[in-house]
């Protein structure tokens, strides 16, 4: 028999497509392929199938009309379990563009097959089907979960798993259906009804007395694992039902408490094994069986949503070193990547913040629900998540975080953005994040994200927000391998403004991201000019924000910006009428209710007084000589500081604009006032300013 590569080489250059795909049919049929041979055929016709959709488009006929039900047979049995991992990857590719190209006819056969394999109910027809389920619920759900409804399926699987002849492959395969079902809302609730019972049966059975009760019966029986020699159920399914059945168990919602339900309650009632068992269970084997790891992490994705697993799972520090060493040895892009990270996720998540609005619906809805009894868990308070996040810090999470962060998905990237953005919360943490390279991801991660990524692409730069608002920007940007420090500026501007997609106004990160580059302007006028260059539209709104503190922010941040010469004069002092504009709201500030708003703006004044067209424009401004001398008595001394610095560099000014500040001053009872300032003060250097500036006053 010819090679899959010297057929190539026999094939005719203008074979048309038609002809192309019942050759790689007949190639896929004849058998005694290589798995690389076979991965290439299904290559091929992937690739077909695909072009096909766009070329029918255009007018063509589809090659869709050529595959009858033996080929689509031959296409669903590559997705057997039995088939290596490569094989059934592939073949999964291949289903999905066959679906997509052949539309509802693809659809009917793909129903056929189904219900033929199942209505054969030989092992193998069994094992099949379900694992063609298994991996086309993710492509089609509609469809699989019409196929997985239809009357009489779920009923028919409890006395297959009870055969008193066990198949571990057939359980296997069955499982595996039933875990992707259960993403399904329809099908879980049907798992739930239909499957419920016998796999708990599954998961409570005792491996070690069913094997003795067989020797018991008799004793030259050989026991063959995987075989339908099994009268007992292997481990590993056993396992699987425990992932079943803490899918069922993560989505349920809470019970209503005794008295407050119309429903007649049974007097008995069943035991359930309770997430909590099914979690103990999954932490043991994910510490003791590496072969079954998988298996428990997936588990434990899902127990990990319940307060009570989460706070078990924090203060268990094997289980924490365990997982943090296999996923700093895990695959990128691996399913136990992906689940150890979602279990990340879920021990340090904080609950969102409500407004008040949303915290009455929320009352309200409890109340309806259950007469007021559902109330929030307190494993889930910001104190308790707090404790969680410093558990998951200690056990040395970060540093695994930044090796994945380098290869990752957007997927898993995504859950490495959301675990750093929780350990952000602590603010005793956010040092200690930064040396260990926290600030090189998030920056990484936000330039890496698709835009689309909208989200992820927020929480990366809120995350780095917080890390940069408590910590030295020299030892964040220095060091051997120096990051750039304009690098975190972009991420920073790009959540100034509040998300637009949000249900509810949301000014945190607005907030934490002016004070993180206020903390940057403190550094340099390359990084003062990036900033204004790239946010000072965005900056100049916040100025007049309804929400003081973010007010306050942004003042802070003009403060620092005027630091630089070459920006104090393109912003306020050139003397045109948009910086007239700028200086009015500055000085208005300046007289804001409250001392830190004032404060900002007086720095920023004291800076910018020393060019002569801002002293001009305060001196003719109405009540802006009022409000310079209001700051020399405020209450606080800091202010009064700042107040008799402005003073001084008015009074001082030369030419006309120094001579109309003193006018001003003089006319709003200036010297007075320093007087006052100077009895008022017990800083030595605030009594000399303001003794400077009363001389200066009076002396011209």
């Amino acid at each position: 028999m010819a090679s899959v590569a010297e057929s190539a080489a026999l094939q005719p250059p203008n074979m048309g497509r038609q002809d192309q795909t019942l050759l790689v049919f007949a190639r896929l049929m004849e058998g005694g392929l290589e798995d690389e041979e076979t991965v290439a055929e299904l290559g091929k016709l992937t690739k077909l199938l695909n072009d096909d959709v766009e070329l029918v488009k255009k007018g063509e006929p589809s090659i869709t009309g050529i595959v009858d039900g033996d080929c689509v047979d031959t296409i669903l049995c590559y997705l057997d379990m039995r088939q290596p991992d490569i094989v059934r990857a592939h073949a999964t590719l291949c289903t999905s563009a066959y679906l997509k190209a052949a539309g509802e006819d693809g659809n009917k056969k793909l129903a056929r097959f189904f219900h033929d394999r199942v209505r054969r109910a030989t092992y193998d027809d069994y094992i099949v089907a379900f694992c063609v389920a298994s991996a086309i619920f993710p492509i089609v759900p509609a469809l699989t979960s019409e196929l997985f409804l239809s009357e009489g399926f779920l009923g028919s699987l409890g006395p297959l798993m009870r055969r008193k002849w066990k198949s571990r492959k057939v359980e296997t395969a069955c499982l595996e259906m039933l875990n992707a079902a259960c993403m399904h809302p329809h099908c879980r609730e049907a798992v739930q009804k239909y499957c419920n019972e016998w796999l708990e049966e599954i998961v409570d059975q005792d491996p070690e007395e069913a094997v003795n009760g067989m020797y018991a019966a008799d004793p030259d029986v050989r026991l063959q694992e995987g075989s339908v020699s099994m009268r007992r159920h292997s481990l590993q399914v056993q396992n699987l039902a425990a992932v079943v059945l803490a899918k069922l168990r993560a989505v349920q919602p809470p019970r209503p408490q005794p008295g407050h339900s119309d429903a007649p309650e049974p007097r008995v009632q069943a035991a359930e094994t309770s997430i909590e068992e099914l979690s103990e269970r999954f932490t043991k084997v994910f510490i003791t069986d590496q072969e079954q790891v998988n298996i428990a992490t997936e588990g434990l994705a899902y127990a990990s949503l319940q307060p009570k697993v989460k706070e078990t799972l924090s203060k268990n520090p094997d289980f924490l070193k365990a997982l943090v060493k296999k996923l700093e040895t895990a695959p990128a892009k691996s399913p136990l990547t992906y689940g150890a990270l979602s279990i990340l996720v879920n021990l340090t998540v904080y609950q969102p913040v409500q407004s008040e609005e949303q915290k009455k619906m929320n009352q309200l809805k409890a109340y309806a629900n259950a007469a007021g009894k559902l109330q929030p868990d307190p494993l889930n308070d910001h104190d308790h998540v707090t404790e969680r996040c410093k558990r998951v810090f200690e056990a040395g999470v970060t540093p695994v975080l930044v090796k994945h962060s380098k290869n990752g998905s957007v997927a898993s990237l995504t859950l490495i953005i959301s675990i750093i953005f929780s350990l952000s919360t602590t603010m005793s943490l956010r040092g200690q994040l930064a040396q260990q390279g926290a600030v090189r991801v998030l920056i990484a991660a936000w330039t890496a994200l698709p835009e689309t990524e909208v989200k992820a692409r927020r929480t990366a730069a809120q995350a780095l927000a917080r890390i940069l608002i408590t910590t030295n920007p020299a030892l964040v940007f220095g060091g051997t391998r120096p990051i750039p420090q304009s690098n975190a500026i972009r991420p920073l501007v790009s959540i100034i403004m509040p998300d637009p997609e949000a249900e509810t106004r949301d000014l945190l990160p607005t907030f934490e991201a002016l004070m993180a580059l206020t903390n940057l302007a403190s550094t340099d006028d390359d990084t003062r000019r990036s900033i204004v260059r790239l946010a000072w539209d965005d900056i100049e709104e916040q100025l007049l924000s309804s929400n003081s503190r973010v007010t306050t922010a942004a003042v802070e941040l003009v403060c620092n910006l005027v630091q630089s010469p070459t920006e104090a004069l393109s912003l306020y002092a050139d003397g045109k009428p948009q910086a007239n504009n700028r200086l009015k709201i500055l000085v208005a500030l300046a007289d804001a209710e409250d001392v830190p708003t004032r404060s900002a703006a007086g720095g920023a004044l004291a800076s910018l007084t020393n060019h002569e067209a801002v002293v001009r424009a305060i001196a003719t401004r109405e009540r802006g000589p009022e409000i310079v001398l209001g700051l020399c008595v405020d209450d606080d001394e800091d202010l009064r500081h700042r107040g008799a610095f402005i003073v001084l560099n008015m009074a001082t000014a030369a030419g006309e604009a120094g001579k109309l500040a003193r006018e001003k001053l003089m006319a709003a009872h200036g010297d007075k006032v320093m007087v006052s300032c100077a009895k008022k003060s017990r800083r030595a250097e605030v009594v000399e300013l303001a003794a400077e500036a009363l001389k200066a006053l009076t002396s011209k």
